[in-house]
């Protein structure tokens, strides 16, 4: 799209790709905390479209959709991090999970129930199954940013990295399929139908005959398995 002078027509994008940053706000949203405000994501995300028109170029390779998406999508990602919502204390239990899952599974040689985790952690299943709900959320960006095609990070001169850095990132991403793939065959499809499908909580649990907050830990405690899986590949 663009002018008689063979520029941009930024205009003509705003108006465009504004429903786009509303569709991708409403997607992160319901899978953060109630206190992010939809409003708060949308302007981070426009922020992000303006600067994806002031910087794109055509010699690029990529389309402007693409590189407006990553941007857009990586802005609010930034205004999360930013903000710092997780209190300490969950991450820390994040972490606790996440080793005693590693530690499990080299134990085991398989992925561990969750009754065996929760014993492993010295806490009643129902408080483990708390914890996971609590930890949910601050462990979805990162994920969220390792499925991405290519990444979508806020990198500057990303158009610019060297083919060596674009192989790393398909490697990383095909550790990443292949720890999906180990994974349990309940979580595995909940991970099929929430960041392939789109499906929402309240979707997913009609599926697997579960409640939104049981479809919120098992989504944790897969994501705590992958990373497990992807710290041993290290």
């Amino acid at each position: 799209m663009y002018t008689a002078q063979g520029k941009i027509d930024q205009r003509a994008l705003l108006t465009e790709y504004l429903p786009l940053v509303r569709r991708q706000a409403l997607a992160l949203q319901v899978r953060l905390p109630a206190s992010i405000e939809l409003d708060d994501l949308i302007q981070a995300g426009t922020v992000g479209l303006l600067e994806a028109m002031g910087r794109f170029n055509t010699g690029q390779g990529a389309s402007f959709a693409t590189f407006a998406n990553q941007r857009i999508r990586g802005a609010m990602l930034d205004e999360l991090r930013s903000r710092d919502w997780l209190p300490r204390s969950v991450r820390r239990s994040a972490r606790a999970v996440d080793e005693t899952v590693r530690r499990l599974e080299q134990q085991l040689g398989r992925p561990p129930e969750e009754t065996e985790i929760a014993a492993e952690l010295e806490m009643p299943l129902a408080d483990y199954r708390r914890l996971l709900n609590d930890t949910n959320s601050g462990q979805l960006l990162p994920f969220e940013e390792l499925m991405a095609e290519g990444g979508e990070s806020r990198l500057e001169g990303r158009a610019l990295e060297s083919p060596f850095s674009r192989l790393i990132d398909q490697e990383k991403r095909n550790l990443l399929i292949q720890a999906i793939e180990a994974l349990p065959e309940r979580e595995k499809l909940l991970m099929a139908l929430y960041y392939q499908e789109e499906l929402n909580l309240k979707e997913i649990g009609a599926v697997l005959g579960v409640s939104e907050s049981r479809v919120c830990q098992l989504h944790s405690q897969a994501v705590s398995r992958l990373r497990a899986q992807l710290h041993d590949t290290d």
